[in-house]
Formats: C-alpha cells, structure tokens, sequence
C-alpha cells in the first residue's frame, strides 16, 4: 500500500493557448469557472527497488472530493460497507482510480464511459440498494435516442459500457460493499464485431448518393495506389506507406525508432507504440503478439533509406522538424483533409492497417501470413474479421470451385466430345467441349 508522503489535489483542463498553441494546464485562466477543467490528484508511492521516486497520477474527477475520496483510499483510507451514502458514482471514480494494470488509452475509455453514461444514469443511486431493475432501467434509456443523441447508442458501445459497469461491481463485491452484481443480469442486444468491407464500384456509388457508409471500410489496390500517388510529396507520406503496406497501428508507426529498424536485413521490430494522453507518451504495444518482427519489401526500404538521409541524427523514424514524433491526433487530421482532398471513398486510418490485410490476402498470402503481419493473437480473430475479401479474390475462388467441379466430372467418366458450333457472324467456327453422360 502506498504510503502517506506528500501528494497533492488540484484541478487543470485542456484548453490551448491561442499565442502559443500549447495546452494551458494549470495556468488556464478560467479554472476558478464551476464546471470548466478536471480534478486530479498525486501521490508518492513507496521508493522502487532502485531507490528511485515514485509518482502515481490520477485524473478525471469531476469534484475536487470525489478526487480527495480517491487519493485517500491509495493512502490507506478504506469505503466503510456500513455506510449506505456511498453511491455508484462515488465507487466508480475510486475504482478507476485505483485499477494499476490499466493503459492509458483503456483508462481514457472507461472515464469516457463512466463520465458520459453511468454517471448521468446510476450515479447518485445509493450503491447498496442498486438493483437488477434500476441497471436494466438505465441500460434501457441508453438504447433510445433522445434530445442530446439523435440516435440509440450501438449494440458496441452498449457492451462495453456493461462491461465497466460490472467490473466496477466486481471490485464492490470484493470490498464487501454489496454482495451480487445487479449488471451481470441485464439484457442488451449481440454485438457483432464488423467485418471489413471493400468499397467497391456499387457501394461508392451508393456512398455518393446517400451518404451510406460501412463500419469498417477498405480501398482496393487501384484506390490505395492513387492516394499514395496523390499524396507522394507530403511530409506524412513515408508514414501512409508503411501504415498502408504493413499494417501497423497508427501508434506503432510513430513510436518507431532507427534502432528498430533493419534495412540491411529488410526488417524493422514492432516494440512499442506511441500514443496522447495529455500530449504525448511512449508505452508497450496492445498485447505480447504485438511485439513482432515484419519484413519489408525492397520499395519501402528504399523509401526508408531516404527518409534516413535526410535527419541522420534523427531518433524517430517518423517526425518533424524538432525531430519529435508527429502527434498522433495531427496524424488522423491529416489523413482526413487528404482523403477529403483526392475524391476517394472515406476510411479511418485505422483502416489502412485493415487494407494492407485485405491486400495481403488478395497478393495470396495466407491467413497465418496476415496474422503475423498484424500482430493479432489468434488466428481466429484474423479470419472471423476479413472474411470479406477483394472481388479479384473472390471471383478467383469461384473460377477455381467451377473448375473443380468440371475437373470432377471428367475423371467420373464422362465422354468429352468436340462438338463444332458455327459462329452467327462471319469468322471461323468454334470447337467446345461437351460431356456427355455414359
């Protein structure tokens, strides 16, 4: 348990200062407002094994108790199950607060969720008397749309917001706050994880016309190959190519650096990958199969060779001209205004990655092929997401199929005859062959 040494509350917000550009932080001017900025709270851990100082942050609150609530539990204090006026709001700023193995970009997420939807729902709720009704009452009024939300939230985020909510109460149970979790029980529709889909002639066409867009969507070849092509002079270029050809996460591409790439061997290391919490900041990739090895095609080292040349001392192979990696809010911002910009059919950057699959599979690559090239951890996950392939791949399986079954039926020992068929305009005839059954 961490122990009572220093450590401080204090509130600050995200504004940007127009003179400057740069967040104001602390020094924002209007942090006396009610309502404007988030509280936080620090404390000072007990010294490593090396000695080194510790410093645990935590933010997000709303209330400068709610955030003094948290900090004490991490110096000792403890919730008193005997008190009934601890509400689920109160739980749930202690709980994320309190949860050490999370990554950032995951904590993000859960504040978004707690702060947007539990909180305005079951917040106030005494947490004792927190029932199966009162959950599923909630969870209800989040499926409508209402005068803030034009339409009903997504089966997606449905889940997951549960999934906050139940851990949460998890954690309530093992405190000895209440004895069963009431969101265990509530009902909500499946979610389906979206397959990708190509943008093909006909859904441009109807993108074009209604606005109508899949999930998750994918360019084909020809479409990948004229955005490189348009945006070949960019200072961003280098890093749409590999995002596009390799598939690596956007925060994987910016936290690459020179000491991880190969270009003797054609290889560069996955090992880490950049990501913006209050600016910026370096942590280990998503899971252990992120961590991989991917080969590069002769193109690209020749384009990384060139990228080298230009900022020899550089650190990062991705970055600007203080030799900082690119922001990776700058980097989606970017991507839009040039897709925007060439015509094409949108997609997130995101998307790329699930492209350079799609592209992969179509090249004939295998499905383990891909799963190593993402990094995903099963190959499950792999084929249940591009099921959906390119069209050339597809017709390509039915030609193959049709092939088989007429292979099939010549070696059961049907009679090919060449039958003669004269042509209706002018021309030589033309031989086809025709089974017939014994």
């Amino acid at each position: 348990m961490a122990k009572r040494s220093g450590g401080r509350v204090f509130k600050r917000c995200g504004c940007v200062n127009p003179a400057d550009g740069r967040r104001w932080g602390l020094r924002c001017p209007r942090l006396s407002e009610r309502g404007h900025g988030r509280w936080y709270f620090t404390v000072e851990l007990a010294a490593g094994r090396d000695g080194g100082r510790r410093r645990l942050q935590r933010g997000g609150f709303v209330s400068r108790v709610a955030a003094e609530r948290a900090r004490g539990f991490w110096l000792g204090d403890d919730v008193d199950p005997g008190r009934a006026l601890v509400t689920v709001g109160q739980w749930l700023d202690v709980w994320l607060a309190t949860r050490t193995a999370l990554r950032p970009s995951t904590r993000g997420l859960y504040g978004q969720l707690i702060r947007d939807y539990l909180q305005p729902r079951v917040g106030r709720l005494a947490l004792s008397e927190l029932s199966v009704g009162k959950v599923q009452a909630a969870f209800t009024a989040l499926m409508r749309a209402n005068a803030t939300r034009s339409r009903p939230l997504s089966p997606t985020t449905l889940q997951r917001i549960r999934e906050v909510l139940r851990a949460a109460l998890n954690g309530a149970i093992r405190r000895g706050l209440i004895v069963h979790n009431p969101a265990r029980w509530v009902e909500l529709p499946s979610a389906r994880r979206p397959r990708a889909m190509v943008w093909t002639e006909a859904r441009v066409e109807q993108w074009r016309r209604t606005g109508e867009r899949p999930p998750v969507a994918v360019w084909t070849a020809e479409q990948t190959a004229m955005f490189l092509e348009h945006v070949c002079d960019h200072q961003l270029y280098a890093l749409f190519h590999v995002a596009a050809l390799l598939g690596l996460r956007r925060g994987e591409a910016l936290g690459l650096r020179w000491c991880d790439v190969d270009l003797a061997s054609r290889t560069l290391s996955v090992v880490r990958q950049l990501i913006e919490r209050d600016g910026r900041g370096v942590c280990l990739p998503k899971t252990d199969a992120s961590c991989r090895l991917v080969a590069l095609d002769r193109g690209t080292v020749s384009l990384l060779r060139r990228l080298a040349r230009r900022d020899p001392a550089g650190d990062w192979v991705f970055s600007h001209d203080h030799g900082r990696p690119w922001s990776p809010s700058y980097v989606s911002r970017s991507f839009r205004a040039l897709v925007d910009e060439v015509g094409l059919p949108p997609i997130r950057f995101h998307d790329l990655r699930h492209g350079a699959a799609t592209l992969s599979l179509a090249a004939g690559n295998e499905l383990r092929v891909v799963q190593a090239l993402l990094g995903q951890s099963g190959i499950v996950l792999t084929a249940d997401t591009y099921t959906s392939v390119l069209p050339c791949l597809a017709q390509q399986a039915a030609d193959a199929t049709a092939a088989l079954v007429r292979r099939a039926g010549y070696h059961r020992g049907a009679r090919m005859h060449k039958v003669v068929v004269p042509q209706q305009r002018s021309g030589s005839p033309r031989a086809h062959l025709v089974a017939v059954g014994d």
